[in-house]
């Protein structure tokens, strides 16, 4: 594993966690992962417009089949948002939040992908040496 997937890991394992100890709110069926992604779909959405981000999640969940054949069935919709993710697909979730993010720093950059993050989850970087993914002002 390279340090960018490995940044992008800790990234995703960082935001999961600060989602699990947020009130679950109306997605509380679902994992924190997927309620990660749910956070970051209407920010995305403006960014990149919704067919931006539609594609950006379909290539993610591509992606994630490929390593997670537990996600054959699922299915992007026309929102952006995935069907048929519950909480039994937990980790499966996290490996499409994992892909998310690191086409986010393909294509957008690190630091313009931090400041979508940040916007959602201003405590996601207490400490700027806390994390190998450093925050960019």
């Amino acid at each position: 594993m390279n340090s960018a997937t490995s940044a992008i890991q800790d990234l995703a394992r960082r935001l999961i966690a600060l989602e699990a100890m947020s009130d679950a709110g109306s997605i509380a069926e679902s994992s924190e992962a997927i309620r990660v992604c749910e956070k970051l779909r209407v920010p995305l959405a403006k960014f990149l417009g919704s067919d931006g981000y539609r594609s950006l999640m379909a290539r993610a969940l591509a992606m994630a089949k490929a390593q997670t054949p537990t996600l054959d069935p699922v299915q992007v919709q026309t929102d952006g948002s995935l069907d048929v993710i519950g909480p039994q697909d937990a980790e499966a979730a996290v490996v499409v939040l994992v892909h998310l993010l690191g086409l986010l720093m393909t294509f957008v950059g690190e630091g313009m992908t931090l400041r979508l993050v940040l916007d959602q989850w201003p405590d996601a970087f207490p400490d700027e040496t806390d994390s190998s993914v450093e925050k960019k002002s």
